[in-house]
């Protein structure tokens, strides 16, 4: 049986710093689709948070549901239960949040883009970190504006330029990707004009190659998460069991007359 708790206690470990470094990860990316979120979305911010917490909690409940087993402390495999099962009903829920509110979320996060893109302005430096992450994102999945590089035409600086000026990140010629972001000079606008159709960028747009990482990753992502439910299940079940054990045993104890 001790052996079960110690392999039990390494899992909640391994288990509470895979969260813990997920929440970290989320607040310390600078240069992906992930940080244009986290600095756009307060609500990204404060799930990166709870994340934290949750891996930081569970990696404390593993040693005291481990110091509970060994010991045969009945309070704190009490403990490990409730918190387990509180955890375990927080991720159900907010599986289910995602589940059902997915369009709502794709509706903001659509706006998020879209607003970023009509705010882009590269001598903004109180705004760098957002817009090379964004630069970074149609760089990598080659892709321009969320649903196409018509949204571009919306941007302030490129609609006062005429449109003779276009994202160097959404371009599909390698030396405008030299510059990495910023806005790059068409070479030959007519009457000194021109529209998003004339650009030298991708026709994707960004909406489509997240839609496509998250279809590809969704099987991934899903292992980990059952993962995690059934470890937490087993940890909920083994301390019922000590505590049931330990309660016969405490009978076992007392002198009979």
């Amino acid at each position: 049986l001790n052996k079960t708790v110690y392999v039990l206690f390494l899992l909640f470990q391994i288990l509470g710093a895979v969260i813990l470094g997920f929440g970290i990860w989320i607040l310390a990316d600078k240069t992906s689709f992930i940080a244009v979120l986290q600095m756009s979305s307060p609500s990204l911010k404060t799930g990166a948070y709870i994340l934290i917490g949750v891996g930081a909690l569970t990696m404390l409940m593993g040693f005291l549901g481990c110091l509970g087993a060994v010991n045969e402390i009945r309070c704190l495999l009490g403990l490990y239960f409730t918190c387990l099962m509180i955890i375990l009903l927080t991720q159900i829920a907010a599986a289910l949040v995602i589940y059902f509110q997915k369009e709502t979320l794709k509706v903001e996060l659509s706006n998020i883009v879209v607003d970023l893109i009509e705010k882009y302005d590269p001598s903004n430096e109180d705004k760098r970190n957002l817009r090379d992450a964004w630069d970074y994102v149609q760089i990598q999945i080659a892709c321009c504006g969320w649903t196409g590089a018509k949204e571009w035409e919306n941007n302030e600086i490129l609609r006062n330029k005429s449109n003779t000026e276009y994202p160097c990140s959404c371009s599909n010629r390698s030396k405008d990707l030299v510059e990495g972001g910023g806005f790059c000079n068409l070479d030959d606008p007519v009457n000194g004009t021109a529209t998003y159709a004339d650009w030298p960028v991708h026709e994707q747009g960004c909406m489509d190659g997240v839609e496509e990482w998250l279809k590809d990753n969704l099987g991934v992502i899903l292992g980990v998460c059952t993962g995690v439910a059934v470890i937490e299940l087993l940890g909920m079940i083994l301390s019922i069991s000590l505590c049931k054990n330990i309660h016969s045993e405490d009978y076992t104890k007392v002198p009979k007359s």
